[in-house]
């Protein structure tokens, strides 16, 4: 069965919470989504503000506090707020990521380094408190001075599961990061062998029909085809270029003309990001304008793909279409974004429409 790019948009988005906003509550939604992008602040709050009913910033913050969601390093390497429940599987499946992308970040400044003797003095500064990146750096410094000091910090965070406690991850808090291991915070020890076909199938779940290279750019791990290949129950569909797509079972496809509603996406959401070919949501012009180095800038959904990007700044919101929209977006988008505004807490903001960006990337 060959699945058009509409189709494969409305079904993604559906599994995404994004066609209609769910009635699930944000830790369900969390679990659903397996872990929302969090290398920006405020961004998962507004990543489900866009996807639940009913959510209001003290819902993440009480759940950070209550320890049922914590943030850390998780997929591609990258900050994630993840259920307590999937931390504990997710992050040792992951640490085959982290080690690399340290290795390839500070491997030669850190070539002096026994990395068993940095992982075990890390874990015996941070056990029983929570100490800030600078001073567990200037701890590690003690033992080896001549080294750089941000390649030891950031070699102890990719090589020990930490996690970053409130208020940390709290909407509007900025300031040093804290570092916790993750086992103290939790309770409870990390599993010692998770299945990768659990992570594929959660993937599938809040993603799919997708490729092998789409889990692999989503999750940052490789050489997942022969996996992939090896769970006999997973459907097979093709997409208009022929490339081979999995998904589970009994998962529903959307129809290609189910309404999509405008959404706003924040930085970094990883809706934008969870695709090898991101073809059923953007243009190659528009991912190059979207996707820069490692910055993701923040979009808005029109009929079920990337219609421009938005920026909300000094109670200023401000609109970027990719291509005129009609007087019936307009409207849409105008209404969608007084609610953003009011939900970010902007009493008296302002919307300024920036003119479409030429037809090359429409």
């Amino acid at each position: 069965m060959i699945l058009n790019r509409r189709v494969l948009a409305r079904t993604t988005l559906d599994r995404q919470l994004l066609l209609r906003r769910s009635p699930l509550s944000p830790l369900e939604a969390i679990e659903r989504l397996v872990a929302v992008q969090g290398q920006e602040i405020d961004a998962p709050y507004i990543g489900l503000w866009s996807r639940l009913a009913s959510f209001t910033q003290s819902d993440l913050s009480a759940l950070l506090y209550g320890k049922q969601v914590v943030r850390g390093s998780l997929l591609r390497g990258t900050q994630h707020l993840a259920a307590a429940e999937d931390y504990l599987w997710i992050r040792p499946l992951v640490q085959v990521v982290l080690s690399r992308s340290r290795q390839a970040a500070f491997g030669r400044v850190m070539r002096d380094v026994d990395l068993d003797e940095l992982t075990g003095l890390a874990r015996k500064h941070l056990a029983g408190r929570t100490l800030t990146r600078p001073q567990l750096r200037d701890l590690l410094r003690e033992r080896w001075p001549s080294v750089d000091p941000t390649g030891l910090a950031w070699s102890a965070q990719a090589l020990v599961p930490v996690v970053h406690t409130p208020p940390n991850g709290i909407w509007g808090t900025g300031g040093a990061t804290p570092f916790t291991l993750a086992e103290e915070w939790l309770g409870r020890p990390l599993e010692g062998a998770p299945s990768v076909e659990r992570l594929v199938v959660r993937y599938l779940a809040a993603f799919g029909p997708a490729s092998v290279m789409d889990v692999q750019m989503w999750s940052g791990l490789t050489r997942l085809r022969s996996v992939v290949e090896s769970m006999p129950f997973l459907r097979k569909f093709h997409d208009t270029e022929g490339r081979v797509l999995y998904d589970l079972p009994d998962a529903p496809l959307a129809a290609e003309d189910v309404p999509a509603p405008v959404r706003f996406l924040p930085w970094f959401d990883n809706l934008i990001v969870a695709f090898h070919d991101r073809g059923r949501l953007m243009t190659p012009e528009q991912r190059k304008t979207i996707c820069v180095g490692a910055v993701i800038y923040p979009t808005f959904l029109v009929d079920g793909t990337v219609g421009g990007m938005w920026d909300l700044k000094n109670g200023a919101l401000t609109i970027e279409p990719f291509h005129p929209l009609s007087d019936g977006v307009m409207v849409e988008l105008s209404a969608e974004a007084a609610r953003l505004m009011a939900f970010a807490g902007v009493e008296e903001g302002s919307i300024t429409w920036l003119p479409p960006r030429s037809s090359t990337t429409t």
